[in-house]
């Protein structure tokens, strides 16, 4: 059914929803997130679509769906202000041959204690957040939660929530009770860990020193991938505005290089 015949909601309504509950104006972030609606596009939106990244793939899936706005976690503008050429000049004009809209929002869907990737993972594993973690300019982008197994048992638990394999760096204990979540690349947080007395790091990524870090720190981290990990956060923001608002929502599972 085109967008036109379907009910929808006010995009700009849509927005001020996402940018009040999400707190983008105020929560910090890095330069590049520009976090909020990027792209303008109809007045009117009658289907989400929901995706990790602003990608050609995600842009062109939004445009299949009949989707009015794409909702992602990695935005369009990481390379800061750059000539409207090349990649960038092909996902900006996709969205806007499409008339589809554009919203971001990197670290504050990280944070979020309702919509959140980390909240999210937590939910998936059947654990609470007990606590805030993941420092950055003053703010907390990820959980602290409880468990007690095995940590080869809670990486399989990790591995059904996101779908995919997990690797284990055994730098703990054998048996996992006090855990932090961070989604995505946050694997420097693993000294954060150690400071709080956390025996098990639950993240997407993060790079090489990280790992030699956990060895020497008594922490064990489970390396679940970034994509994998953050894709809570997307789903959460479509399903909230399907109730809110009464539109249409789907996901667009968009890995990349897959």
């Amino acid at each position: 059914m085109p967008s036109s015949e379907r009910p929808g909601a006010n995009l700009e309504s849509v927005v001020q929803f996402l940018d009040g509950i999400l707190t983008v104006r105020t929560f910090p972030d890095y330069s590049g997130a520009e976090n909020g609606l990027q792209v303008e596009g109809p007045p009117c939106i009658s289907r989400v679509a929901a995706a990790v990244d602003a990608s050609l793939t995600a842009i062109e899936g939004a445009a299949a769906q009949n989707a009015d706005l794409l909702v992602v976690h990695h935005g369009l503008y990481w390379d800061g202000l750059r000539p409207l050429t090349g990649r960038s000049f092909r996902r900006v004009a996709s969205l806007i041959r499409a008339n589809i809209a554009l919203y971001s929002a990197h670290l504050p869907l990280d944070a979020h204690p309702e919509l959140g990737n980390a909240a999210g993972l937590i939910r998936a594993l059947r654990l609470e957040p007990v606590g805030p973690f993941g420092r950055f300019e003053g703010v907390h982008v990820g959980f602290q939660t409880r468990v007690s197994e095995p940590r080869d048992g809670l990486r399989r638990r990790v591995e059904v929530a996101v779908g995919g394999p997990v690797r284990l760096v055994g730098g703990g204990p054998e048996r996992s009770e006090r855990v932090g979540v961070v989604t995505g690349g946050g694997g420097s947080t693993v000294r954060e860990a150690a400071e709080l007395g956390l025996d098990t790091l639950i993240t997407g990524e993060g790079p090489y020193h990280c790992d030699v870090d956990a060895g020497e720190l008594g922490v064990n981290v489970l390396y679940a991938g970034h994509y994998e990990t953050e894709t809570f956060g997307v789903k959460a923001v479509a399903a909230r505005l399907e109730r809110e608002f009464g539109v249409e929502s789907v996901f667009l599972d968009c890995p990349p290089g897959r």
